[in-house]
């Protein structure tokens, strides 16, 4: 297929874009490289700057590379950041992912796979999460990806767009064999802060509450490995029907607290973590993680990577060899 990946320059969407070269297909990669890298896109992939926000330019791409399906990874994703400045983030991830679906809608093409989250759960009641458990954000990043979630949902029933809508749970690690891997700036995900330690490049990691009810007072979250998560969209891209959506969480059905994460990479960098302690954050729950079984049962998808030891060492592999990124 001729597939476009809006967002392609990110952390996840890059992985996308080299998982969909290697399995064949033609990939024309858009990002407006505010937060992405030119260097994180597979050279095999044709690649546009370009934004969400330009209607008419992202449909004459989209026209000029005949493309028939859109994968779109492109949001704002600091979840504090969208407390502080809401209206960025419902231009970013709400108007201008409307904005794509116009040119979508302009140029004909009806399959898409968006990136959902976790947290459009908020707090749930009950672990692990099933997609049948109430969506109430806490946050207005939350709340800017429940939004495009109903709006797709319109937009199924109203023009035929099949799409998928997988919900990430905290996704992780690097591509195998080292070439691409994660590259924040800021960085706020807990793999990369840790071995940001033990390349020397902070000097602790903030422990956030030590009194949860969980077996060693810290967190629990549910940690998928990035290419499970990009093989995940291929599976759904294939599986999409015009008029549906399909709702799905993506982890591996275990979680792993905040002490289990830095243990794990003292083992794979054999150098010891400083770590300090603080109050809990609000807004954090005790433990996150999600059930997968829907998409098992349904897609035939699950995750392959889920030793902990073996996505922190392809986080290492990568942070080792770029410890300034790209």
């Amino acid at each position: 297929m001729n597939i476009a990946v809006i967002g392609g320059a990110g952390f996840i969407g890059s992985h996308a874009v080299k998982l969909l070269v290697e399995r064949g297909h033609r990939v024309l990669a858009i990002d407006n490289l505010g937060n992405g890298h030119r260097g994180a896109v597979d050279r095999r992939a044709t690649f546009l700057v370009g934004d969400c926000s330009d209607t008419a330019g992202i449909a004459a791409a989209f026209q000029k590379h005949d493309i028939q399906a859109v994968m779109h990874f492109a949001a704002s994703a600091y979840v504090g950041e969208s407390v502080t400045d809401p209206r960025k983030y419902y231009r970013n991830n709400v108007a201008n992912t409307v904005s794509m679906l116009d040119a979508m809608h302009l140029t004909g093409i009806k399959k898409l796979v968006f990136s959902s989250t976790c947290a459009t759960y908020g707090e749930p009641k009950s672990v692990p999460i099933t997609e049948d458990l109430p969506q109430n954000p806490i946050s207005p990043y939350g709340q800017s990806k429940l939004m495009v979630e109903k709006i797709l949902l319109d937009c199924a029933h109203a023009e035929g767009l099949a799409f998928a809508a997988p919900r990430y749970f905290n996704v992780a690690g690097a591509a195998l064999d080292g070439s691409i891997g994660e590259d924040h700036r800021p960085e706020t995900h807990l793999i990369p802060i840790v071995l940001q330690v033990a390349l020397g490049q902070r000097t602790h990691v903030d422990i956030f509450g030590t009194d949860y009810p969980t077996p060693d007072g810290t967190c629990i979250r549910d940690y998928i490995h990035v290419w499970d998560l990009v093989e995940a969209h291929l599976a759904l891209l294939e599986k999409i029907q015009p008029g549906r959506g399909l709702f799905y969480n993506l982890g591996v059905g275990k979680g792993y607290s905040v002490r289990e994460i830095i243990k794990a990479c003292e083992k794979v960098t054999g150098k010891k973590i400083a770590t300090q302690e603080g109050p809990r954050r609000p807004g954090d729950p005790p433990a996150l993680f999600a059930s997968p079984e829907k998409i098992t049962r349904e897609i035939g998808w699950k995750a392959k990577i889920t030793d902990l030891d073996q996505i922190v060492a392809s986080a290492w592999n990568w942070f080792k060899a770029h410890p300034h990124g790209y």
